[in-house]
């Protein structure tokens, strides 16, 4: 079975999305947090998450994808901006709890001229910080394009953050297909030697999720510009490659293209039905 979704509103709350997710036909969903930009997060509804469980089992959701807001840059050079970082990260995982089980995605973040190994420590000093014994969230770290001063672009720098987290059994990685296509992976022409590659570097019992994109400026271009599955520089065959892959079957795949409601159900529908015809 293909499990694919797409990013889903969390206006309403957690039943909503869950509602809006099975009206895609999707049988998983990823979201923010928060604003994407930033702020607080609404309360937890206790009534609304117990709803949502059930809402879930009744229609096969069984993972979802929590993604931090794209202000969240743990290795800033600022002061204040990581302080930032650290205060919603650490409410965001408590939050997660509620629904336990799931992933919470995140950038690495961006050094700002600090220098990679910088930027490295740092964002691992961070996660050292928040992550919690007992906790039953996976956190992920997402495969970036290497846009400027961009960590986390080579599978060798997620692997040196991997390496500084004391609570490492809590760590993942998310790998955006756009994103490592944009950061110079071949997995158009070369999709069995990437994840060869991320196996040999990460392993692939870390690859917990799959952001399915396709580019619109392609190999080795580093501009991290989603396109919709059908019209970016990535074939559709080569899409098709990935999510029949079997390394990564039983992954969440999660749509991020360029779509309202009605282009994300359409994208859905194709990709399950090219997935079964294979």
């Amino acid at each position: 079975m293909l499990r694919i979704g797409s990013h889903i509103s969390s206006a309403g709350g957690y039943l909503a999305m869950a509602q809006r997710a099975a009206a895609l036909n999707a049988t998983t969903f990823a979201f923010f947090t928060r604003n994407p930009r930033g702020g607080s997060a609404k309360a937890i509804d206790e009534a609304d998450i117990a709803a949502f469980h059930a809402f879930c089992a009744e229609h096969d959701i069984d993972k979802i994808v929590a993604h931090a807001p794209y202000t969240l840059n743990p290795c800033a050079e600022k002061p204040n901006v990581r302080e930032f970082a650290h205060t919603v990260f650490a409410d965001d995982l408590q939050r997660m709890e509620h629904t336990p089980g799931q992933y919470y995605n995140f950038h690495p973040g961006s050094h700002v001229g600090q220098g990679t190994e910088t930027g490295i420590a740092k964002t691992a000093e961070v996660l050292n910080e928040v992550l919690f014994d007992g906790m039953r969230t996976t956190v992920l770290l997402e495969t970036m394009a290497g846009k400027g001063s961009e960590i986390g672009a080579t599978f060798e720098e997620l692997r040196e953050i991997l390496d500084r987290v004391t609570l490492e059994k809590h760590m993942g990685v998310c790998l955006d297909t756009c994103h490592v296509y944009d950061g110079g992976y071949d997995i158009v022409n070369d999709l069995d030697g990437v994840l060869t590659k991320f196996d040999s570097v990460i392993g692939l019992s870390r690859l917990k999720a799959v952001h399915l994109n396709n580019s619109m400026y392609g190999l080795s271009s580093h501009k991290d510009r989603h396109a919709k599955i059908v019209e970016g520089t990535m074939p559709l065959d080569a899409i098709v490659r990935i999510i029949r892959h079997p390394a990564l079957r039983g992954l969440p795949f999660i749509l991020e293209t360029p779509n309202d409601d009605a282009g994300y159900a359409a994208e859905i529908a194709l990709l399950r039905d090219l997935f079964e015809k294979e």
